[in-house]
Order: C-alpha cells, then sequence, then structure tokens
C-alpha cells in the first residue's frame, strides 16, 4: 500500500530532486524515504535518528513496504554516521533552528560540496539564515505551509564558494533574513496568512502595553510596533 504523507512532510518530499541519494537526518518514522523511493523519485536512501525507537519504528515501516534493500536504517547523531559521498540530498527537518545550525556546524566535514540540503527548522529561521549566509550557502528555493495551525517554512540549500545568501556577494536584508526572499516576492499565499496572523497578534500586544506606563512596557511596546509596521509594509509591497 501506498504511503500517505502529510502536507508538511509532502512538500519536503516535493523538493528533493530527482534520482538523488536521501540522507534523511532524524528520520523519526521513515516516512520521507519511503515514500520517495515507493514513488521512484529516489533510487535509495539512508534513514539515520539519534533514538533507538524512532529508528526500530522506521525499520519497521521500511520492511512492511517490501523497501529494507533500498533503505538502510543507521544509528546516528546528526550527520556522525554519514560517510563523506553516500548522499546526494540532506534532509534535516522537523527541528529547532538551534539543533539545524549544530547538526550542519558538526557535521561540516562530511560535506562534499556537492549535495543539496533541505531545511525545515521550527524556530529560530533568521538565525539559521544568518548561519547559512556566513558559512557559504545559497537559499535556491523556499516553500512554506501550513498544517494544523502551524506554519512550516522550508528551503532547499547548495553550498557555494561565494557569500551571498540569495545572490552572489549580496547580503540578505533583515526582511529576507526573517521570513524568506522567495516566499516574499512570490507572494507565497501562505506567507501572506502567516504575516496577517503575526500583524493581528502583535496588535493586540500592542493594544495591551499601551495601557501600561512603566519603562520596561514603553522598550517592548516599541518593539511590537516595529513588526506591526514590519508587517504592514510586506503585506502592502507583497501581497
Amino acid at each position: 500500500m501506498a504511503i500517505r504523507l502529510s502536507k508538511r512532510l509532502t512538500a519536503l518530499a516535493n523538493m528533493v530532486t530527482d534520482g538523488n541519494r536521501l540522507a534523511d537526518i532524524g528520520t523519526d518514522h521513515g516516512y520521507i524515504p519511503i515514500y520517495l523511493c515507493q514513488t521512484g523519485k529516489i533510487p535509495s536512501a539512508l534513514a539515520m535518528d539519534i533514538g533507538k525507537g524512532p529508528l526500530q519504528q522506521a525499520q519497521t515501516h521500511i520492511a512492511e513496504h517490501g523497501l529494507s534493500e533500498q533503505i538502510k536504517t543507521r544509528l546516528s547523531d546528526g550527520m556522525a554516521a554519514l560517510q563523506s559521498g553516500e548522499a546526494d540530498t540532506i534532509l534535516i527537518a522537523g527541528m529547532g533552528g538551534g539543533l539545524v545550525m549544530k547538526i550542519l556546524s558538526e557535521g561540516a566535514e562530511k560535506l562534499t560540496g556537492r549535495e543539496e540540503l533541505i531545511l525545515q527548522p521550527q524556530s529560530e529561521l533568521a538565525k539559521v539564515r544568518r548561519y547559512l549566509e556566513e558559512h557559504r550557502f545559497r537559499i535556491v528555493a523556499e516553500d512554506m505551509v501550513e498544517e494544523d495551525g502551524k506554519y512550516y517554512p522550508m528551503m532547499k540549500v547548495i553550498p557555494t564558494e561565494q557569500k551571498g545568501l540569495y545572490a552572489e556577494g549580496v547580503p540578505a536584508a533583515e526582511e529576507e533574513l526573517e521570513y524568506g526572499k522567495y516566499l516574499l516576492e512570490k507572494g507565497h499565499p501562505v506567507m501572506g496568512e502567516y504575516l496577517k496572523k503575526e500583524l493581528s497578534v502583535n496588535q493586540g500586544v500592542y493594544e495591551k502595553l499601551r495601557v501600561q506606563e512603566s519603562e520596561r512596557t514603553k522598550e517592548r511596546s516599541a518593539e511590537i510596533l516595529h513588526m506591526i509596521k514590519r508587517a504592514e509594509d510586506l503585506l502592502d509591497r507583497y501581497f
């Protein structure tokens, strides 16, 4: 039986280049490698996880779908158990931005410079993008989905010789680090929804802060007001 993926996992799977060998870091149940091999989009995969329990579950699911020859499981802290050149696509998704950066930093020597990375940090998006910029990675594609009330931005990244997150030698702007250049420029509908929600929440916070008179709340009010004006500006320009 063909496996069915959630909206978030489907979007991630769609970012993988056809014909690539996949290393799924933090594979959990192994659903993405199973789906990609079932559909013939990739020839093989490594399903890797730091937890023995999730890895055993992945092994069971892989076997149930008759894919034990195509998909190998490996106990691994990040990319520690990945051999250089074993994968063409490295997927790191469903974890905090700090952990994503830690995995990339500790696994840097495993990269040959030819792999594509598909990243879906759950937090600290601006910090992750800044890390990518500083370590000579370039974002070549972005997507975003909403599922069960949560928003999931994701990106496809390649190593590059020159600094420039979106274009060679061009530092990313604050709004690009925070929200993603391609999501904004393409007027991505989910990003539009996210900005409207963020604007509404911040307007509510600002109104509550206005009735308080401490120096601390005044400083916080200024921060919130900046965020409100930024969201309004982005919605006006791109949506």
